[in-house]
């Protein structure tokens, strides 16, 4: 950060000069091992002044178990971190978990300071691992963790770009036709003036209506999409939504099982890095959606009050059959956490297979939709000219 400071001097003369520092408590510091007695200390807001910059955590991390692979101390891996950094934003925030370090603090109090860079799951799997002095393994499980993750989203993303794709090239096709084709034969008909077919002359009058009225009902479109847009950012609005698709029979189970990957995923990662479950499973409650968060609270007031983790699960509907008994196998072996975490990537594979059924489904289904609507109103805008041959046969 820039600040703009004005301080007495050792000649009692009055000094107005720039100091650039982590924070502000940084800068008097600097001012007074100068010898500088500060009179006022002002951020200052230039232009030019970059913004800081978020921090991918995955290339973060690796670059991090590197050089602690390479010998070099946490401090001295951060430090070399801060230096080779070109992005000035991220510049500063290493070096302020730097200089938090030189002064003796743990590096997740010094995360911890930066709740918009490091999320909650970030500092406490680093919190965890402070307590056994396994720091590097933490960051190659969160490495690991975050990977997966990575490919399941992106397994999603990639299944819905083709139906999308096919969606937006038959509406544009669609819009076309009636907002182009359908007019100039209307006009054609009009000119002939012949009577037409109930359903030819209301898409004559529809494609009529879209081209004198095209650019009201795009802003019209455009309003109700920007509107949709807000309204399902809502909190409770996304909560209704959800708990309608889990209505579905056939989506609100994969939803469930999604939902319960992600959380087994980072309740056996916290707990493989030492984090006590009542702990892990507080951290883990934002992945669930607001319809199954109750049951999570209810199973941690059980596993608070004694109750095995695997019982209190599956009596809370957090389990599926499989995991439930996997779960048990954990508990008696100890080893809970790789439980977990193999629960989670047989639910990743299940889901997997069922994106991959569904997107087989969707694509010719809505290939079949989209062919229909085009060749209902072709059909339509020909029909009365096959009428005419035949009359005149």
């Amino acid at each position: 950060m820039e600040f703009r400071a004005k301080a007495l001097n050792s000649d009692n003369g009055v000094s107005v000069l720039p100091v650039t520092a982590v924070d502000e408590a940084d800068a008097r510091r600097q001012l007074s091992e100068r010898g500088l007695h500060l009179i006022t200390l002002v951020e200052s807001r230039s232009w030019h002044r970059s913004k800081s910059a978020k921090i991918p955590l995955v290339n973060f991390t690796q670059e991090l178990v590197a050089l602690l692979d390479a010998g070099l101390s946490l401090t001295e891996s951060i430090d070399t971190l801060s230096e080779k950094e070109a992005d000035p934003g991220i510049k500063r925030t290493l070096m302020q978990i730097r200089n938090r370090l030189f002064e003796g603090q743990t590096l997740s109090t010094a995360l911890n300071e930066l709740p918009t860079t490091f999320p909650p799951l970030y500092v406490a799997t680093v919190r965890a691992s402070e307590r056994t002095g396994a720091i590097r393994e933490a960051l190659v499980r969160y490495v690991a963790y975050q990977q997966q993750v990575d490919i399941l989203r992106k397994s999603l993303v990639n299944a819905s770009i083709y139906p999308a794709v096919l969606t937006v090239a038959g509406t544009l096709v669609t819009v076309f036709l009636m907002t182009y084709v359908v007019p100039r034969f209307s006009g054609i008909y009009e000119d002939l003036g012949s009577d037409l077919p109930f359903a030819s002359r209301m898409l004559m009058q529809w494609g009529q209506l879209l081209q004198i009225h095209g650019f009201a009902i795009f802003l019209a479109f455009a309003a109700s999409c920007i509107t949709g847009g807000y309204v399902l950012t809502r909190p409770a609005t996304r909560a209704a939504f959800g708990r309608r698709i889990a209505q579905i029979p056939a989506f609100g189970q994969q939803l469930r099982v999604y939902q319960l990957a992600r959380l087994y995923r980072t309740v056996g990662m916290l707990l493989r890095g030492g984090t006590p479950a009542v702990s892990a499973f507080d951290m883990s409650a934002g992945l669930l959606s607001a319809a199954m968060r109750p049951s999570l609270a209810a199973a941690t007031r059980a596993v608070r009050e004694g109750q095995s983790i695997a019982n209190s699960l599956e009596h809370h509907g957090l389990t599926t059959h499989v995991a439930a008994r996997m779960l048990r196998v954990g508990e008696r072996s100890g080893n809970m956490g790789e439980m977990m975490e193999r629960i989670a990537a047989f639910y990743d594979e299940e889901l997997g297979r069922w994106v991959q059924f569904m997107t087989r489904l969707i694509e010719p289904v809505l290939m079949t939709i989209i062919g229909l609507i085009i060749g209902v109103i072709v059909v339509l805008m020909y029909f009365p000219i096959f009428e005419l041959a035949g009359s005149i046969r």
